[in-house]
């Protein structure tokens, strides 16, 4: 029997893929497109909820304007989700997510800062996001700490931060042209701008995890942080990378949650780390790295937000909506590990 060997120097695929059944490669695959029993089982949820929400408040749920709120609200920690699907695949946990959003949202709507204009508020909010992510990652990849302990103490520091930024104040947005983009007349095509940001968003996540050296050696480092040294990753400047993109998505995020708010707050983000792993863990996302779908994660977020709006205009406890949202976390964990025996 022959094996196949790669050229020396050659930086993709870091190791030879296995030709599946049939004797067919991955390449021959068009577009690495193909049925996945988790996404299908997150899209029969999301059309249950559908069901669900148009027979309980048909005139309210299925109203072109709740359909576009639900998107919108989807959109500001679909984004922290994108980013958050990297970092677990990879074999590490981003705790700060929601402190980032808050710090980054508080910093970029000073008054200061708002004298800038459209240019300072964005420019401000995606660089707050980056330095901490670059903190986060120097000390995580370099500084050698234990992923947990590092996020969770930019945790603490950020709301910190944001607090003593804030004073405890609400800093309304006096720019109208920041403003302008959550009103209806901004829509294109009646699709609000903060969906189109997301999706972008997505597209671009999507295409970096799947279609290039960036994703492939995520996903490898996740698997096997030794085997992928070995094989010739830096594993630190990946990871370096990796809360980078992080940090860049929760500026983004911070941004969204500007205009749709119109004002910065040190609370803003609150529980964005728990919500954005739950999305990411139930679209098939391992915890344990080595695993990751941006479409799942997308998924996952749509049911959590579609889920939300419902228990809101049934006027149901907010107890009740996190009952839910924990049955259905087990329910997908169950579906994962069901279709990890089949494979």
């Amino acid at each position: 029997m022959t094996q196949s060997t790669t050229p020396a120097g050659h930086d993709a695929p870091v190791t030879p893929l296995p030709a599946p059944p049939g004797g067919r490669t991955a390449a021959r695959r068009p577009l690495g497109l193909r049925p996945d029993v988790r996404n299908l089982s997150l899209l029969g949820v999301l059309a249950a909820l559908l069901v669900v929400g148009g027979l309980t408040r048909p005139d309210e749920f299925l109203a072109a304007s709740n359909l576009q709120l639900v998107l919108t609200q989807a959109s500001v920690i679909g984004v922290v989700t994108v980013g958050m699907t990297f970092v677990i695949t990879s074999g590490g946990i981003d705790l700060s997510v929601g402190a980032i959003v808050a710090l980054a949202s508080v910093w970029a709507t000073t008054v200061a800062t708002q004298e800038y204009g459209f240019a300072g508020i964005l420019f401000t909010a995606v660089v707050v996001g980056l330095g901490c992510g670059l903190v986060n990652g120097l000390l995580v990849a370099y500084g050698r700490m234990v992923p947990f302990i590092a996020t969770l103490a930019m945790f603490a520091s950020a709301r910190g931060l944001a607090l003593q930024i804030t004073d405890g104040r609400t800093q309304i947005v006096t720019v109208e042209s920041v403003l302008d983009l959550g009103l209806p007349d901004s829509y294109v095509l009646g699709i609000p701008p903060l969906v189109l940001v997301f999706a972008a968003v997505t597209v671009v996540g999507w295409l970096l995890f799947n279609r290039t050296t960036f994703g492939r050696r995520t996903v490898a480092v996740g698997g096997n942080a030794e085997a992928a040294r070995l094989a010739g990753i830096d594993v630190r400047r990946q990871r370096l990378y990796l809360y980078l993109l992080s940090g860049l998505c929760c500026g983004i995020a911070a941004f969204l949650l500007i205009v749709l708010a119109g004002s910065g707050q040190n609370t803003n983000g609150n529980l964005y780390e728990l919500d954005a792993i739950a999305a990411a863990i139930i679209g098939g996302t391992l915890l344990s790295g080595g695993r990751g779908t941006i479409v799942g994660s997308v998924l996952g977020v749509l049911v959590f937000t579609t889920i939300t709006n419902i228990f809101a205009l049934n006027n149901l406890e907010s107890a009740v909506q996190q009952i839910a949202k924990g049955a259905i976390i087990v329910a997908a964990v169950l579906v994962q590990h069901r279709a990890a025996r089949d494979t």
